[in-house]
């Protein structure tokens, strides 16, 4: 059978700014065979849900029974061990998300379907408990969200990840949750009691205080006042909680690092990490235009501050440098970073987390008590 190329104004379309969404581009990911050009011939894409004018991009959802949900880390830039991803793709739409890329193995654009074609996990929970129950399984430090965000808006219907908590809560196996979205209060009946066994921890992600760049930069997310409302309210309840000020973009979020900071540990943040802008992929040219497109006066400079951290290059992937970057002006971030840290008394260490307690369910007491054994 002969593959022919879909060819529309939508396909390529990069110049139209759509309310809520990061990108309108549906980059071709990079193993795809066919280009495509740019004609307009006046229809709506059926291959993105490109919309007609005055129209809304559409959120696909698709439920997938999956074979495991746990993945591990073999990355000595980060710290935990094990990872769980609820969903594929987020519809928060933030353009800098390093997680693109990854819907380049379903055949889908990086671009507009990483935000409007979701993949949920559906028997994640039945699968964690399938792992957690094998018997030459030992507990790591685990993360849960550290691609996609966990707490995206279809999770208020679709539960996945409060099933997850719940498997997490039945075994006591430690964790640790990192997100930008206020939906994670709703679990605080799971994470409360756990937290209180150190077998919890939260993490959230603060890149700028300004609401008008956060709109534009991150669409979907909770507005900035509103994360920081979440880190008081998890804080208020007893969980530790840190933040994230991920990625710093020079010339666009890295002028407000140390408010940020202080914002995030006047609301009871009390642990801190930060990590410069990582352009792998297809985020480099998804990002540059979005740059391009929102920011033109200083598009040129951020590349080029980039580009200085990164020996030239818009993108390091190695290993030591990929998270931080290298030269002046990544020593100058991180002297920033760990000053503002030290004169607020932030933790730059991952909470302490008790891996001990792990159990399975034949041995322990329903979730918030003690076990007898």
């Amino acid at each position: 059978m002969r593959h022919i190329p879909i060819v529309t104004a939508a396909a390529e379309h990069t110049s139209q700014v759509v309310k809520g969404r990061g990108s309108t581009w549906a980059l071709p990911h990079r193993f795809e065979r066919l280009g495509r050009v740019d004609v307009d011939d006046g229809w709506t894409c059926e291959r993105t849900g490109w919309p007609g004018e005055g129209q809304a991009v559409q959120t696909h959802v698709r439920e997938e029974r999956v074979r495991t949900i746990l993945a591990g880390n073999d990355s000595p830039d980060i710290g935990f061990d094990l990872s769980i991803n609820p969903y594929r793709g987020c519809e928060h739409g933030c353009i800098y998300c390093y997680a693109r890329p990854t819907h380049s193995y379903l055949d889908l654009s990086p671009g507009i379907d990483f935000e409007t074609r979701i993949v949920a996990k559906v028997n994640a929970a039945e699968r964690l408990r399938e792992a957690f129950m094998a018997p030459g399984y030992e507990p790591q430090l685990l993360n849960i969200g550290s691609a996609t965000d966990a707490y995206q808006p279809v999770e208020r219907r679709l539960r996945i990840t409060r099933s997850i908590l719940e498997v997490m809560c039945e075994f006591r196996h430690a964790f640790s949750v990192i997100t930008k979205s206020s939906g994670i209060e709703r679990d605080l009946d799971l994470l409360v009691p756990m937290a209180r066994q150190r077998l919890a921890a939260v993490y959230v992600s603060i890149t700028t205080l300004d609401p008008q760049l956060a709109r534009v930069m991150e669409p979907r997310a909770a507005s900035p006042e509103r994360r920081l409302l979440t880190i008081r309210r998890l804080a208020d309840a007893g969980v530790p909680v840190g933040v994230s000020v991920s990625p710093v973009i020079p010339f666009l979020n890295e002028p407000d690092l140390e408010r940020i900071l202080e914002a995030a540990f006047s609301a009871g943040a009390r642990s801190a990490f930060s990590i410069v802008l990582r352009l792998p992929w297809e985020v480099n040219p998804l990002f540059q235009q979005w740059l391009a497109q929102h920011f033109p006066d200083r598009a040129k400079r951020v590349m080029s501050r980039i580009r200085e951290m990164r020996s030239g290059r818009d993108n390091d992937s190695r290993f030591g440098s990929r998270m931080t970057g290298q030269g002046v002006w990544a020593t100058l971030l991180r002297q920033r970073f760990e000053k503002t840290v030290r004169r607020l008394g932030l933790d730059q260490s991952r909470e302490g987390l008790d891996l001990t307690q792990f159990r399975r369910p034949e041995v322990i007491a329903p979730c918030g008590q003690q076990s007898l054994f």
